[in-house]
């Protein structure tokens, strides 16, 4: 039975894919990426929810948003999972970076998230054993290991990770994904059709915009 949603997503949130990115790499973060996500936080005033595909990128991620802004930086694995989400969610300006396990099950409410930032599509590691052994398992039976494994783990990550920014029927903000695969590669269609429907733009300047308006209406 399909109930729909409480949420008119195109309404409350904008979703914005940062085309002029590099594609992402194995070396951690781009120099254009941080830049990206200092300016984004910046617009925002905080209320920052930075999911990272990896350790590495999370802790370069909080590394550039410590030292390029005055916003205050949590970082998981720093606390308690539960100690930082309840710092974040009664501060109305904080910033929290973290991985896999803040990309389900974080519930803020409110203007203390109003920008979800998403560094990459979490494919699953090449050699992660589990995904290995199901793609196999999938081709052997004639299918698409990647688009039948990986594709679907990422695409469901995806959705998870932007649902955490409208968690309310009043909320407004940003889901900002800085990988221009979702829209320069086939499979980013797969991945754009599992989001909820935000209102779309490709255009940095958009979005700092509406960043800076929202910011700007809280502090009123």
């Amino acid at each position: 039975i399909d109930v729909g949603s409480p949420f008119d997503h195109a309404r409350q949130g904008i979703r914005y894919v940062a085309t002029h990115l590099p594609l992402p790499g194995r070396d951690g973060p781009s120099d254009q990426l941080l830049d990206e996500l200092v300016e984004l936080a910046e617009a925002s005033g905080g209320g920052v929810l930075a999911l990272f595909a990896s350790r590495r990128g999370a802790q370069a991620g909080a590394q550039a948003l410590r030292e390029r802004t005055d916003l205050t930086v949590y970082l998981q694995g720093e606390e308690t999972l539960a100690q930082l989400i309840q710092r974040f969610r009664d501060e109305r300006d904080s910033c929290l970076v973290g991985t896999m396990s803040l990309w389900q099950g974080v519930d803020v409410a409110g203007e203390a998230c109003r920008l979800v930032v998403i560094d990459k599509i979490p494919f699953p590691r090449p050699d992660d054993p589990v995904s290995r052994a199901r793609s196999m398992d999938v081709e052997r039976r004639g299918g698409n290991g990647f688009m039948s494994v990986s594709l679907t783990h990422a695409a469901l990550m995806m959705a998870q990770g932007a649902g955490r920014l409208l968690r309310s029927t009043s909320d407004r903000g940003v889901v900002a994904i800085l990988d221009p695969r979702v829209v320069t590669k086939r499979y980013g269609a797969f991945i754009m059709r599992s989001l909820p429907a935000m209102w779309p733009t490709t255009d940095p300047q958009v979005v700092r915009g509406a960043l800076r308006r929202l910011n700007g209406e809280g502090v009123q």
